[in-house]
């Protein structure tokens, strides 16, 4: 199995929160896509002999580019790329993006996934994080996006300076309301190039409250549980067969290229990444050149990747592929170092499959990352 993700890197306003990489100017759209197109090409053998099972048009806003442009770049990959019947094809949008033409129009293309950014169903939540859409074309585009497509994940925002529990759980019922299957929901979070962190720091926003957050999470695990999702990731909760299977296919380490601007690859060696420029990303491609920086991991590097993505979903960290992958001294300093976290009921070992695997608990779920960084080996 392998994977395309495609980074279109336009947006129309920026998010308060958000520090991906885009630019709100379309003056080099055109050039953009035609890049992206080149690269797709160039980067054909990479994948050669590979069955392309998910691909994934992230950013940025996918939805931003009109439906020639998308199926000029569907014509690209479907000549290039081995693509098996199918295929999970996943397309972020937005709301405002998403009128009723729009949604058939999508429908018309190979796209079988849309991933809406709905972050909130409440208007005064939606200006705050300065999104470009209202309330009222969340509701809207969900009730039309129905009509064409199975398919649908939303992503929801919690943690919100001053947002309350029941409140909260309004955002998660209304998304109850419309059927979707999937809700993928973050915590929201300050990064250091962000309109937010410097508001934060200006006093004009409160510090964001870790414990308003935790009892969101608390709240989101146990209704979505309600409601027949399964959680499966920690920010992903699907119905069953609604999964994502493009994000698994990273969190269990599979092949997957990563086209255009600070879009990432990985094929098991090695990680690579793009550069984070748009005017430097279409030079190079331009000129046949690949804007990449690679980082070979080393065994170390693989071992720990293994056990944050593992932590953070059901399946677990298995304790004999780690002994299988990484020999047993790896696997006896994992066993030691995660004991005060068994002891405290964040982690246990359950049988998966008849081989003992780690995972966390309920209690565990909201901090499984640091966790994960606290079984990390160094320089073994």
């Amino acid at each position: 199995m392998a994977g395309i993700y495609i980074h279109i890197p336009f947006c129309k306003q920026a998010c308060l929160y958000c520090d991906f990489h885009f630019s709100t100017s379309l003056k080099r759209k055109e050039e953009m896509l035609q890049a992206i197109k080149q690269e797709l090409v160039l980067r054909k053998k990479e994948l050669i002999g590979e069955k392309i099972e998910t691909i994934y048009f992230g950013g940025g806003t996918p939805s931003i580019l009109t439906f020639k442009e998308l199926e000029t770049l569907f014509k690209v990959i479907y000549v290039n790329y081995n693509i098996v019947e199918n295929a999970e094809i996943t397309l972020e949008a937005n709301p405002d993006d998403l009128t009723s033409e729009k949604i058939k129009e999508l429908a018309k293309l190979p796209v079988n996934r849309l991933s809406i950014g709905i972050q909130s169903f409440f208007e005064e939540d939606l200006k705050f994080m300065n999104r470009a859409h209202t309330a009222n074309e969340s509701e809207k585009c969900l009730t039309e996006a129905r009509k064409y497509f199975d398919n649908i994940t939303i992503d929801l925002i919690y943690g919100i300076p001053e947002m309350s529990a029941e409140k909260w759980q309004l955002n998660l019922q209304k998304a109850f309301d419309f059927g979707v299957p999937h809700i993928s929901s973050y915590a929201l979070t300050v990064e250091e190039k962000t309109a937010l962190n410097h508001l934060i720091k200006k006093g004009e926003i409160p510090p964001l409250d870790e414990d308003l957050a935790l009892q969101h999470f608390n709240i989101l695990v146990n209704e979505t549980e309600k409601q027949g999702f399964v959680h499966y990731e920690i920010s992903n909760f699907g119905k069953p067969d609604y999964f994502s299977k493009h994000n698994i296919s990273y969190w269990k380490g599979e092949k997957y290229i990563g086209i255009g601007p600070s879009a990432h690859s990985y094929n098991g060696i090695k990680r690579g990444w793009n550069v984070t420029n748009n005017a430097k990303y279409i030079k190079a491609i331009s000129e046949n050149n690949l804007p990449i920086e690679y980082e070979i991991l080393t065994k170390e590097n693989q071992f720990n990747e293994y056990v944050m993505t593992g932590l953070r979903t059901i399946w677990g960290v298995s304790l004999e592929k780690i002994k299988n992958d990484f020999g047993k001294i790896y696997t006896e300093e994992l066993l030691k170092n995660a004991q005060k976290f068994i002891k405290n009921n964040s982690l246990e070992i359950i049988s998966v499959n008849n081989s003992k695997t780690l995972v966390t608990t309920k209690k565990g779920k909201f901090l499984a990352d640091g966790i994960a960084s606290s079984l990390f080996i160094i320089n073994t």
